[in-house]
């Protein structure tokens, strides 16, 4: 009866995968997998990945289908790496995912059945990896622009940022002030140094400086000068 059962599930196999599928023996073979996944990795002029290819191996033990069948997967021999999935690391993890399928499947032909759900698990499998790594990236950018944008924002103003900005403000308007009043006297030196400071006819008078003048001019006309002057008169 089991053996019956898996001629019938091998012709059938054989009209839905006629490409992909190659004898070993009577009882196993293998089937190509070739998983479907959107486009979303091309970007601008790049060439898109192709996408990634596995191998179902397929052997019958005496009682298939009453007992599960032995699976192996394997990827083709110079298969281009594909991120996000590699067959070989990701093997014990899409044949344990196959282990509900095969138990709800037992006493039935169940290879159709094993080959779409491992090549839905393995395009989930790449789509979650992808989903997480663009996540990943998108924090990385909000991060970034929070960084950026701290420095618009300033520090927040409390009492004691406050303090401590106004105790560095009245420093640096001290210093300012001292400054000033170090280049002003630096220039009122240089200033008496190369000229003396010239008096108006005003503040002359106000100091008193005109009288004391006349008196000395006074004092050089001779007394001769000064009695032929009232005999004149």
């Amino acid at each position: 009866m089991g053996r019956e059962e898996q001629v019938e599930e091998r012709e059938v196999l054989d009209s839905i995968f006629p490409d992909e599928i190659t004898d070993i023996s009577d009882t196993e073979y293998r089937i190509l997998i070739k998983l479907d996944l959107p486009d979303d990795d091309h970007h601008g002029g790049d060439e898109a990945p192709e996408p990634p290819t596995l191998i179902l191996s397929v052997r019958y033990p005496e009682n298939y289908p009453d007992e599960a069948p032995i699976l192996d997967i394997s990827p083709p021999q110079n298969a281009t790496p594909y991120p996000h999935f590699s067959v070989a690391a990701d093997k014990e993890q899409l044949l344990k995912g196959l282990e509900d399928t095969i138990q709800e499947n037992i006493g039935m032909a169940m290879v159709f059945t094993l080959v779409t759900t491992l090549k839905e698990e393995a395009e989930q499998l790449i789509a979650d990896r992808k989903a997480a790594d663009a996540k990943a990236h998108e924090e990385a950018i909000l991060a970034a622009e929070r960084e950026e944008n701290k420095k618009f924002h300033g520090t927040p103003v409390t009492p004691e940022t406050f303090m401590k900005w106004r105790e560095g403000f009245l420093k640096e308007m001290e210093e300012k002030q001292r400054r000033e009043e170090e280049e002003k006297l630096a220039e009122l030196k240089k200033a008496k140094v190369k000229e003396p400071v010239r008096l108006t006819g005003r503040q002359l008078w106000e100091r008193g400086l005109v009288g004391k003048a006349d008196d000395e001019d006074d004092d050089s006309i001779p007394t001769e000068q000064v009695q032929e002057l009232k005999i004149g008169a």
